[in-house]
């Protein structure tokens, strides 16, 4: 199978929304399962159970987004915290993702309007 081209994906801890705009639909969303219920169950029980708790949990968000990232040639991670760097950073420990160009920008909480402008005006520069 053929890599496609170019994947846009804001994130943020909560959730990646994946923008292909090549595709004739819409990607998807990836939710991470480390929520506000989590995170309060696992700090009543202690402060270093929920941070391994929210660790493990980031893991397994970065690896299900890693996996649709495989798919493609070039990726531009953006969102407004830091969970794209630490999504670049992840990925690139893994020999998997050596190949494929991944650039990473900041933007602000934006609309999914404003998400698919947001990539299509990032790769029209590429």
């Amino acid at each position: 199978m053929k890599a496609k081209s170019n994947l846009g994906i804001w994130m943020d801890h909560s959730i990646a929304n994946l923008i292909d705009i090549d595709a004739r639909k819409e990607c998807g969303s990836i939710a991470s399962s480390f929520t506000s219920d989590t995170k309060e169950d696992a700090l009543n029980r202690s402060e270093n159970l929920m941070h391994n708790k929210r660790q493990q949990m980031n893991e397994k968000f970065y690896d299900t987004i890693g996996a649709q990232i495989l798919k493609y040639n070039h990726v531009l991670l953006f969102g407004p915290t830091n969970a794209k760097v630490e999504l670049h950073n992840y990925l690139n420990k893994d020999s998997h993702f050596k190949n494929i160009k991944i650039d990473v920008a900041s933007s602000d909480n934006i609309t999914d309007n404003e998400q698919v402008a947001f990539v299509k005006n990032h790769f029209a520069k590429v």
